[in-house]
């Protein structure tokens, strides 16, 4: 029984993690998949939960071990997603959700051509630069970097298939558990679960 990769990406501080959350908390058949990344831990979380937290050097080598489905460095730190990892999940049935920026998107794609992006927009870049002040976890001179970067990143939002305006966070977090129960209406989902069914109706 197929799963589906479901890839949700946004620039920094639009509440991607937040939108996440709140879609694993009301829809139990989605499991996030866990990125390695050389960031440090932020308040709250723990390796292994939230993020494989590996030093550069443990991260250069599995990236050339080719564990690594994407990778990419982000605003001065590297991040990536275990290839195998992934595939046996999918293989399995389950629904992975992946939360990556636009570049690693694009290199998942190259494995995972069926997997369905979903790109969050904050409501305006002003609201973006409030939220990113508001989490007061970075400088000046990061949120500086990471508003310069957005408009950038936001260009790439026509490479996906879904887009969500965060503006409310409860209808946004509407919209994506109804991303992720559209995704398991395909056909190729709803007749890997109820094969019998499919091939009784198409007999002549």
């Amino acid at each position: 029984m197929p799963g589906t990769l479901i890839i949700v990406a946004a620039p920094s501080g639009a509440g991607k993690t937040t939108l996440v959350r709140g879609l694993l908390d009301r829809d139990p058949q989605v499991q996030l998949s866990v990125s390695y990344t050389t960031r440090a831990p932020r308040a709250g979380e723990e390796d292994g939960r939230h993020y494989h937290f590996v030093s550069v050097p443990k991260f250069g080598a599995l990236r050339d071990a080719g564990e690594f489905l994407e990778w990419a460095e982000v605003h001065g730190n590297y991040y990536a997603t275990s290839k195998n990892w992934i595939a046996e999940q999918i293989r399995g049935g389950r629904d992975i959700l992946l939360e990556i920026d636009w570049q690693g998107a694009q290199q998942v794609r190259k494995t995972f051509p069926d997997a369905v992006g979903v790109y969050v927009l904050p409501p305006s870049l002003d609201a973006l630069e409030e939220r990113l002040r508001g989490r007061g976890t970075d400088s000046e001179e990061v949120i500086a970097r990471r508003l310069l970067a957005a408009r950038g990143e936001m260009r790439h939002v026509a490479e996906f298939d879904y887009v969500i305006l965060n503006n409310e966070l409860q209808c946004a977090i509407d919209d994506l558990v109804a991303v992720a129960r559209a995704c398991r209406l395909r056909y190729a989902q709803q007749h890997a679960r109820h094969r019998l069914y499919f091939d009784f109706i198409s007999q002549d």
